[in-house]
């Protein structure tokens, strides 16, 4: 049934257009969870649809989860490198910006080219200023944390509600009970099983958190390690029925690159035991700078951040020099640290366990 998949899923060309950088060892995969609005073919998802997503009115597109899968072509352990969305950072468009703003910045001045060029067709508008979009978010993210990214795969809020409704709803705990309304988080304390629109107030909450966007990350490798596990599990994938509502959630909403082979990925992943894929968080400065304009911002050091990520590979990165760590899951810690200083997990988490978050 895997089969099905080739040739069905919506690709892109996004990184034939982007200079490549020397390889060091491992296979790089950006992965991307976007607030789009749009289905992967780019056509509006129905205003009964967003409701159920609890998308809200805004426009354009964010990069809520960027994530940089480091899978070594040896026999250590993979890891999965979250990049806050407020860290500070270069943009193709020109100066600094958030980085989840990379690929709306490229969007727009794409639908504006356009527009000049008397192109008006709105389904035409979204599938090219998307490409723009995609293409500036692998230079940046490329840019920042010193790799080539080899293969890209983006889920939109429509396939993140699809696909953990496909595979019965993912396991997490939380230390104590949260209410948000403005992500619709509402959850009791413990150990719970949440999908669909559930699912998404998860791992989207970052108001009421003592650490905002570090303590939604966290949410985020928890929730990806424990979707990952039941994924990977022969219960899974030896489901027909199970399998079949997978495929049909990516095909209508995940995007891939040109040379991602989703057969061979999906092989590789699957001979994974469960422990061997490491959520990790790059090393912040602290996550409550400010911008010149005055935005809330993640300030970051860019040399510290690539030194941690390469030593993924080449080394522990506890060895990484700059000050001390604060571990991510740190009560504690108000996201502020001195020069020097860095914030990020002191323990990274693993795909198959489900330890209880803020």
């Amino acid at each position: 049934m895997l089969d099905s998949l080739r040739g069905s899923v919506t690709t892109t060309p996004a990184l034939d257009r982007v200079p490549n950088a020397p390889t060091d060892g491992a296979l790089d995969i950006l992965l991307i969870g976007t607030d789009s609005r749009t289905d992967a073919q780019g056509d509006p998802l129905p205003p009964e649809t967003l409701r159920k997503l609890r998308a809200g009115n805004e426009t354009g597109v964010r990069t809520d989860t960027i994530i940089v899968l480091r899978l070594p072509v040896n026999d250590d352990p993979a890891h999965a490198v979250s990049i806050p969305r407020d860290s500070w950072v270069d943009v193709p468009t020109g100066g600094k910006a958030k980085i989840t703003a990379a690929f709306n910045l490229a969007k727009q001045a794409e639908i504006q080219r356009l527009r000049d060029e008397s192109i008006e067709d709105q389904a035409f508008l979204e599938r090219q200023s998307d490409e723009a979009g995609r293409e500036a978010l692998v230079r940046t993210v490329q840019d920042f944390v010193d790799v080539r990214i080899d293969h890209y795969a983006e889920v939109s809020l429509l396939g993140f509600y699809l696909l953990t409704e496909a595979i019965g709803g993912v396991d997490v705990c939380l230390k104590n009970a949260v209410h948000d309304p403005k992500s619709g988080a509402d959850f009791p304390a413990g150990h719970q099983t949440v999908s669909g629109s559930d699912a998404l107030a998860f791992v989207r909450q970052r108001h009421n958190l003592a650490r905002g966007d570090l303590d939604r990350i966290v949410r985020q490798q928890v929730f990806l390690g424990s979707a990952l596990n039941k994924v990977l599990s022969a219960g899974t994938l030896s489901n027909p029925a199970t399998l079949s509502q997978l495929l049909a959630a990516v095909r209508r909403s995940v995007v891939l690159d040109d040379d991602l082979d989703v057969l061979e990925f999906a092989q590789r992943m699957r001979g994974l035991a469960a422990g061997e894929v490491e959520f990790v968080t790059i090393p912040v400065l602290t996550i409550n700078g400010r911008s010149p304009d005055g935005q809330s911002i993640v300030e970051v050091d860019v040399e510290q951040v690539r030194e941690f990520v390469h030593r993924l590979v080449d080394g522990p990165p506890e060895s990484m020099s700059g000050g001390s760590a604060t571990p991510a899951t740190s009560d504690a810690d108000s996201g502020s640290s001195s020069a020097g200083q860095t914030t990020r997990p002191a323990e990274p988490i693993t795909a198959g366990d489900v330890p209880c978050v803020n």
